[in-house]
């Protein structure tokens, strides 16, 4: 039994219209927790490799947490979104300022997030051989993904971000909230918040085709 309302959408629209949301999401709407529970039960039900579910979720909402991981989290986006675009002469290029501005909204924004959650995963793979990390990861971010669009599919959004994993600040956000930083890697910051509105659209992407390749490169 559900605790709260699903938008009606098909499975096809849920997997095209779940967004990257930053300007629309409402920082004054509060986010139950059952609802997060809610959509965490989902989650857990994607794969997991050799069904080790070694996952851990930490969910913030304390100001003065929130404002210590904003804080670690621009120290890397700041300069990062003050480089030149990188334009690659596609479709891509069109959606360049709309990303940045974005980005730079979510950047200066993220402390008044209602919620912010990080997914962690027993192990580290640093240094680990490509298969060894393929397999790690492989066994939390399909569950992350799958968060998402629980979220999204009950009128909340989030956004992957990763940048306060670079430098030292994977091991201060670990301080801060009491992560095992020896024994628990984090996947990810996530924001995440009920949205302004949720008539969120595909987005431009290469075709299928030219990203295609059978037998041969």
């Amino acid at each position: 039994m559900t605790t709260s309302s699903t938008l009606n959408l098909t499975v096809d629209e849920l997997l095209t219209s779940t967004r990257s949301v930053r300007k629309r999401l409402d920082l004054e709407k509060p986010v139950p927790r059952e609802v997060l529970m809610e959509c965490l039960d989902l989650a857990l039900q994607a794969p997991t490799g050799s069904n080790a579910q070694g996952w851990q979720w930490m969910f913030v909402d304390d100001p003065e947490k929130k404002k210590a991981l904003a804080e670690i989290y621009r120290v890397a986006a700041t300069p990062y979104l003050d480089l030149p675009d990188l334009e690659r002469g596609d479709i891509r290029d069109e959606q360049i300022g709309a990303v940045k501005s974005s980005a730079k909204y979510l950047n200066e924004h993220l402390h008044e997030v209602p919620v912010m959650m990080i997914p962690c995963l027993e192990g580290r793979p640093d240094g680990a051989p490509a298969g060894i990390g393929a397999s790690y990861w492989g066994s939390l971010l399909p569950a992350a993904w799958s968060m998402m669009l629980a979220l999204r599919s009950r009128g909340l959004g989030s956004a992957w971000t990763t940048l306060h994993l670079l430098g030292d600040g994977e091991k201060q956000a670990a301080e801060i909230l009491g992560i095992p930083f020896d024994t628990y890697a984090q996947g990810g910051l996530f924001p995440i918040a009920y949205t302004k509105g949720t008539d969120f659209k595909p987005a431009k992407r290469l075709p299928a085709e030219q990203l295609t390749h059978w037998n041969t490169w």
